[in-house]
């Protein structure tokens, strides 16, 4: 049975700080003609700020639909799904914000990301909760984690000394 929240607490934030995956979607002001975008995202990358508040590092990847959608209305929905023995579904809803690295506020929550933060990180993306939801999660399968796949840092690796990756890293604005 679905619960919702004004905020996260405690066993939230641990159930978030568990998973190793977590999924960001937003949504283009025109649904006619564009799509939904759903992304699926890892790492170390996440840090919880306060119960209201969490921040993640943002590596390039194809396009950057998440960025483009909140600057047209700011909308983001996170998702955390167990895939232990221990079924659940995290849903967060609220504002987000796509914040460059070298803004003011961009530098204070590069500091408290604490490391997270690597040289090929493209932007921050911060969400504001506004309305968290849990459900049951009985129906998402159990799966075992292996480990993180090296590919996006080999190809951040190679086309940064290619000068390919400034395309990605300066989509909306400059380094």
């Amino acid at each position: 049975m679905a619960q919702i929240f004004p905020e996260l607490d405690e066993r939230l934030i641990n159930f978030i700080k568990a998973q190793k995956i977590f999924f960001v979607a937003t949504a283009p002001d025109n649904l006619h003609e564009e799509y939904v975008n759903l992304s699926p995202k890892g790492y170390d990358t996440l840090e919880i700020l306060d119960n209201n508040t969490i921040v993640y590092a943002d590596y390039p990847g194809s396009g950057n639909e998440t960025a483009t959608h909140l600057q047209q209305n700011g909308k983001l929905t996170m998702m955390f799904a167990s895939f232990d023995k221990t079924p659940m579904v995290l849903h967060l809803y609220g504002h987000g914000e796509a914040v460059a690295l070298n803004s003011p506020v961009g530098k204070e929550l590069k500091e408290k990301l604490d490391g997270k933060v690597s040289q090929y990180v493209r932007q921050l993306i911060i969400l504001r909760i506004e309305k968290v939801k849990t459900s049951c999660g009985y129906g998402v399968p159990c799966y075992q984690y292996i480990g993180d796949r090296e590919n996006l840092m080999e190809w951040c690796k190679k086309a940064s000394i290619t000068g390919k990756i400034k395309k990605y890293m300066g989509f909306l604005w400059p380094r």
